[in-house]
């Protein structure tokens, strides 16, 4: 066997070696030169860079995500009620799986399915995700939703303002900018704000409110005279009207299919239309970017109760004199104000009551979002139209022909 040279050993290392001594060269360790390890340094540190880099995008694309998805919640889920508080019920009814549930579990159990139907990844989610990812995500959920109610109060307070001025002429006019001077000091305002069972025309009513006597205290127990439509009711048939208000119309418009579109209440609306527009908008790369509504983005076809429900809370504090957003306004409360019109639509009594109210969001859905049944063209329909008939007699005839020949 050849014996090995530690001269030959330098000589195969010498562009390695750095100027150090070969006595200060650890045993066993091949020598190189301080560039080349630098060099290595260098790689390994930008690699993790990139690494950091793209974990960093990752969780930047993912707290976009939840925080845009997040902004339905209010509108369309619950106005009040924590997620913590919907996915809890629901845990605890798969666990204890309960024979009798109150009145709050049953609310809070419904809440629950509705969020799962608006975010149906949701449910998933919280089964796969650790209970860190899990608390990070639920906080970036309600990010997205109080910002979304943040900015519909905002956008609201002009607009209601502008509305009851155009059709009421009130004086003086109420201020967009000034909340002190609505509410029950404002007349306009005081009636429209007034329960239904009281006639705010009358001197002594106002006087009452405004005084916050015992004998007209203004609860959620009472039906707002601004939620019925023409501001009026029939006192023999209080569902008569009941959530068929202008004001809601246009409210709801201004929040889920843009507030240029709230210049119209009657009629059928055109939500429809302005969904589609903003889809190929979107699509197209010449077009200037358009701002996509909010029906759009959620895709939303269908008016829901609890999206009529969230907006009528809007449109009663946009008319009250409350400057900041809570949930106590003096003996009214605005979360069983809510629970009241939820239960309006989803805790009937029966099938003919179930029925007024399918007939109650058709007529809704179609004053938002028109008449539009494109979704109902199919192929099978599309077969028996004039232009699929028209390319088929042309077909027959050039069929016929060349047989002739």
């Amino acid at each position: 066997m050849a014996s090995f040279n530690s001269n030959d050993s330098n000589s195969v290392f010498d562009n390695e070696t750095d100027s150090a001594p070969t006595s200060s060269i650890p045993s066993g360790v091949i020598p190189t030169t301080a560039d080349s390890r630098a060099k290595r340094r260098i790689t390994a540190l930008e690699d993790e860079l990139e690494r950091m880099r793209q974990e960093r995008g990752t969780k930047q694309r993912k707290t976009t995500y939840f925080v845009a998805q997040g902004r339905a919640i209010r509108r369309l889920v619950a106005l009040y009620t924590s997620l913590d508080e919907l996915i809890a019920e629901n845990d605890r009814r798969y666990d204890e799986l309960p024979e009798e549930s109150t009145l709050t579990e049953d609310r809070l159990q419904r809440g629950y399915i509705e969020l799962s139907r608006v975010l149906p990844w949701l449910h998933t989610n919280l089964g796969d995700f650790d209970h860190e990812d899990c608390v990070d995500m639920l906080k970036k959920l309600k990010k997205g939703a109080d910002a979304a109610r943040g900015d519909d109060t905002s956008c609201l307070k002009d607009l209601v303002a502008a509305w009851v001025n155009q059709d009421f002429r009130p004086s003086p006019l109420i201020r967009p900018d000034d909340k002190h001077s609505r509410g029950f000091a404002s007349d306009i305002c005081g009636k429209l704000l007034c329960p239904s069972e009281w006639d705010w025309t009358q001197d002594r009513v106002k006087a009452g409110i405004r005084d916050r006597t015992i004998k007209y205290i203004v609860s959620e127990n009472s039906w707002p005279l601004f939620l019925y439509e023409n501001y009026a009711v029939n006192c023999d048939n209080l569902e008569e009207g009941l959530l068929k208000s202008k004001l809601l119309v246009l409210a709801f418009k201004a929040i889920f299919t843009s507030p240029s579109s709230a210049k119209e209440a009657e009629g059928d609306g055109d939500g429809a239309d302005i969904i589609e527009n903003n889809r190929r908008a979107r699509r197209r790369s010449d077009q200037p970017k358009v701002k996509t509504c909010v029906a759009s983005i959620i895709n939303m076809k269908k008016v829901t109760p609890r999206s009529i429900t969230y907006v009528a809370c809007q449109v009663r504090f946009a008319l009250s004199s409350v400057s900041s957003w809570r949930t106590v306004d003096g003996d009214f409360d605005y979360e069983s104000f809510w629970n009241n019109i939820v239960d309006f639509f989803e805790d009937v009594p029966g099938p003919i009551t179930s029925r007024r109210v399918e007939k109650l969001l058709e007529w809704w859905t179609r004053k938002i979002f028109g008449t539009s049944h494109r979704d109902d063209l199919t192929p099978e329909v599309v077969s028996q139209m004039s232009v699929n008939a028209l390319a088929e007699q042309r077909k027959a005839l050039e069929d016929a022909a060349f047989d002739s020949d």
